[in-house]
């Protein structure tokens, strides 16, 4: 027999026994409810990963709504297309705390968001929902904790909601179903490198 023909038959035996242990993992995995995502981490990507799948929900036909933290005062890409599809937008838009510098007019305006977020995760017609740089609404103290934890304990059981943004708190982490961490290995901007539209924003 040929080293090749080896080869070949060593690789369709490993192939095979990863396919066993992921059909193994299908058939285990009979569970149906709506997920909890968590995205955090310092890498870019955090609100790109949370709209791609709010367009991969939306593609399937599914209702969904995003709740826009920190960012809002500048065109929005996502939501220019988005909106076309029916998707709700609401957007807290203050833009940056350190732009603002007013914890007082910030408070007030993520509250306002936060009670139309509280609406949506009471509404069993919405199946996806992003909250998008949330994770700071609550280190800063704007969002009580407790709040957000009990609104999304007692969501629809099929509704999935993904929350966004650096230092998410032990608790969401805790709860969720799915954590990705996005980690920052380089980044353009610190090179100098201007924000890109359409690729950055």
């Amino acid at each position: 027999m040929s080293t090749d023909s080896n080869k070949e038959q060593r690789h369709k035996a490993r192939q095979q026994k990863v396919k066993e242990q992921v059909d193994a993992k299908v058939a285990a995995a009979q569970k149906e409810k709506g997920l909890l995502l968590v995205i955090t981490g310092n890498g870019k990507g955090k609100s790109t990963s949370g709209f791609g799948t709010v367009a991969r929900a939306v593609g399937h036909g599914k209702k969904c709504a995003v709740a826009q933290f920190i960012k809002g005062t500048w065109d929005n890409g996502e939501r220019n297309l988005l909106e076309k599809l029916g998707v709700e937008f609401q957007v807290m838009a203050t833009g940056f705390t350190w732009e603002t510098q007013n914890k007082a007019a910030d408070t007030e305006a993520a509250q306002l968001v936060w009670q139309e977020c509280k609406r949506m995760l009471a509404d069993d017609s919405i199946d996806v929902i992003l909250f998008d740089e949330l994770t700071y609404m609550v280190s800063y103290g704007y969002i009580e904790l407790d709040e957000v934890v009990e609104a999304l304990a007692n969501r629809p059981k099929m509704q999935s909601v993904i929350i966004t943004g650096r230092g998410a708190h032990r608790s969401l982490i805790e709860m969720a179903d799915t954590v990705s961490e996005v980690k920052n290995v380089k980044h353009a901007f610190e090179s100098g490198v201007k924000a890109l539209k359409g690729v950055d924003w």
